[in-house]
């Protein structure tokens, strides 16, 4: 993996791509390189897993009028080199990277669809003047861009986009509003106005001055696959075990993330059968009562791997803001994955992640409420849904808002997911927590900035992922899932988390050709009588022990009530004083302080993610929009006394 930007359009400064380049240092410690070309410059960061000689980028043909830059793995390389040698194309080097070159200059961005991997990469052709901006099928691999109709910018992480002063640092309040109430941010934008996330399966071009975005891959919902259990179940086995196959392809030494869960434990499985050496498990817990550590254990004594296990300190908020400058988002989840890393990294430069299973095969907690409600839905007429379920739902809010109790705020939103029935994408966005269906909500969180923007409510992101007559309500909530929070979050997390420490991490259930599978196969099969990952189970059955396929699933996060009784309270007692709040004005200081000032209790659990959002986003803004870019600070001592200034409560 690597980290690569850009500038293209009048006026490109050579200084400003030496910085952007340097602000990617950490993904990739191995080399860097520039190129410049007549209004165009590319830069590169080198993390070296495959051609650990020859591979140095910006690479270029034969003639030197295509250059590409590129971030991630293509795994089927060998196959289309071999394809492209028979049509007379030369390669000077063992890189994946060349293939990327020869394969435009043969099929021109056509040649996309033949890519079996990761990747997010610039290609530049000289003799068409033509910039080629591409993003993989899943949005494994990120890729940002700012276009101020002139000049085109862009880069793997914001930070880089930032180094040109012409860019102006100001926050995206639109996005700022969804992340409140998702913890991440759906569909292209960021937190940074004028920035945007090019979308999975989208390339850019540039030419003329002018940029165009096109589609060149849709994941389609086939529906060949028979409703066959036992098909499903080899299907399953077969793709997954091909999928961790093509993904061992590496030049230096590799490891897997061991939650002992269902997903981490197959990758183990297939990895211990295809590998001559004991694999490299890597495992993290909490000092928490809900620690895995015990369960993992089982399966690298199992599969006989070479173990690692870390526990993390008590007061992991000490490394928030350095976790922040790299996800550039303040996220309250983020911060294991880093600690994780940066220890894995310490034995290997490579880790396979079990990420996107439980999107694929219907593992989240919440699907149990999805799988009996869908049975519900059709029986709620819409007009009961307007004019009784709705107004009651607003009187529910009323009447607790008025009561004033955090501790009811679970119950009171308990009834409006049930009041919500007829509505499946209420109902799914108030089970993730999504509040501002309720106007008066917005009163109790915002302060005056935010009270004052003309906002979008969160779910005219997610209507159109239910609006298709077919599939169940399951199928729709899977299939949001997939194309929102786990590309916008979780594999956002993974990218940053990893990067950061310079590991690379590969999702093995993200393969192109599992996901196709598994999206083929109907919810109805996937979960049955409530049970979660019934049909993936049911494939592991032989594979894995018994206790790891009856085991519940815990997930890979701190417990909120129990991280505001280490550390959340007190540090965000500091930070988020009234008079900081206040001239932020983004919240509502009042709000705030009740949480903070309220007994603990397990049922505020919310809330507490919310305390630690507002945490964070205030040290985002001191970091990224006031801050210095070029020396960002990462002692967290430095934001409670918020860099010298007033901290008076």
């Amino acid at each position: 993996m690597c980290g690569i930007c850009g500038i293209i359009g009048p006026g490109a400064d050579p200084d400003i791509i030496q910085r952007m380049t340097l602000s990617l240092a950490h993904r990739g410690p191995d080399g860097a390189g520039i190129y410049r070309g007549e209004g165009v410059m590319l830069g590169h960061r080198r993390l070296s897993i495959i051609d650990l000689v020859t591979g140095e980028q910006p690479m270029t043909n034969e003639d030197r009028t295509v250059w590409v830059v590129f971030n991630g793995e293509i795994y089927n390389f060998q196959d289309l080199r071999r394809e492209l040698e028979e049509r007379r194309h030369r390669f000077a080097t063992c890189s994946d990277t060349e293939v990327l070159i020869h394969g435009y200059e043969e099929y021109g961005p056509e040649f996309l669809t033949r890519l079996d991997g990761i990747f997010a990469f610039a290609l530049w052709d000289a003799r068409k003047k033509r910039l080629l901006l591409v993003r993989d099928y899943f949005g494994i691999k990120p890729l940002h861009y700012h276009f101020d109709g002139r000049i085109l910018r862009f880069a793997s992480e914001i930070k880089a986009i930032l180094q040109d002063p012409a860019v102006l640092r100001e926050p995206d309040y639109q996005s700022i509003h969804y992340f409140f109430n998702l913890r991440f941010i759906p569909g292209e934008g960021t937190l940074f106005k004028g920035v945007k996330r090019l979308l999975p399966a989208h390339y850019m071009l540039y030419e003329n001055g002018a940029i165009s975005t096109h589609r060149y891959f849709n994941l389609e919902r086939t529906k060949n696959i028979p409703a066959d259990e036992n098909h499903c179940v080899e299907g399953i086995r077969y793709y997954l075990r091909e999928a961790v196959r093509k993904q061992k392809i590496s030049d230096v030494p590799l490891g897997v993330y061991l939650s002992g869960g269902l997903d981490s434990s197959a990758l183990v499985k297939y990895m211990s059968e295809l590998s001559a050496e004991p694999v490299k498990t890597f495992s993290m817990g909490f000092n928490e009562p809900t620690d895995e550590l015990d369960d993992a254990r089982i399966i690298a004594r199992q599969f006989g791997t070479d173990h690692h296990e870390i526990s993390i300190s008590p007061d992991p908020l000490r490394q928030f803001p350095e976790v922040i400058w790299h996800a550039e988002e303040p996220k309250e989840n983020i911060l294991q994955g880093f600690l994780l890393s940066r220890f894995a990294r310490n034995h290997v430069k490579v880790c396979l992640s079990g990420l996107g299973g439980d999107e694929l095969f219907a593992g989240y907690e919440l699907h149990r409420y999805i799988y009996p409600a869908s049975f519900l839905y059709p029986a709620v007429p819409g007009a009961l849904d307007s004019w009784l379920f709705r107004p009651l739902s607003r009187f529910i809010f009323s009447a607790e808002n008025a009561w004033g109790s955090l501790s009811l705020d679970e119950y009171r939103r308990g009834l409006q997911m049930l009041l919500s029935l007829g509505d499946p994408a209420r109902y799914y966005l108030i089970l993730r927590n999504v509040w501002d269906y309720d106007d008066r909500a917005y009163e109790n969180v915002y302060g005056p900035v935010l009270l004052r923007q003309n906002l979008k409510k969160t779910h005219t992101q997610f209507d159109h992922f239910f609006s298709r007559n077919d599939g169940s309500v399951l199928d729709k909530v899977l299939w949001t899932e997939f194309n929102t929070k786990m590309q916008e979050d979780f594999l956002m997390n993974e990218d940053r988390t990893s990067m950061a420490n310079g590991l690379e991490v590969r999702v093995p259930f993200l393969d192109r050709d599992l996901v196709q599978f598994a999206m083929s196969i109907p919810a109805e099969l996937k979960m049955k009588g409530n049970r979660l990952k019934d049909l993936f189970r049911k494939a592991m059955e032989g594979i894995l022990p018994e206790y790891t396929l009856r085991k519940k699933k815990w997930g890979f996060s701190f417990n909120p009530y129990y991280q505001f009784q280490k550390d959340l309270k007190t540090v965000a007692e500091r930070v988020l004083t009234r008079k900081r709040v206040e001239e932020r004005g983004i919240l509502n200081y009042a709000y705030l302080k009740r949480i903070m000032d309220h007994p603990p209790h397990p049922r505020l659990r919310w809330h507490y993610f919310f305390l630690w959002l507002a945490l964070g986003m205030e040290i985002w803004f001191q970091m990224f929009i006031e801050g210095d870019l070029t020396a960002p600070v990462f002692e967290l001592e430095y934001y409670l006394q918020n860099g010298g200034r007033d901290n008076t409560v």
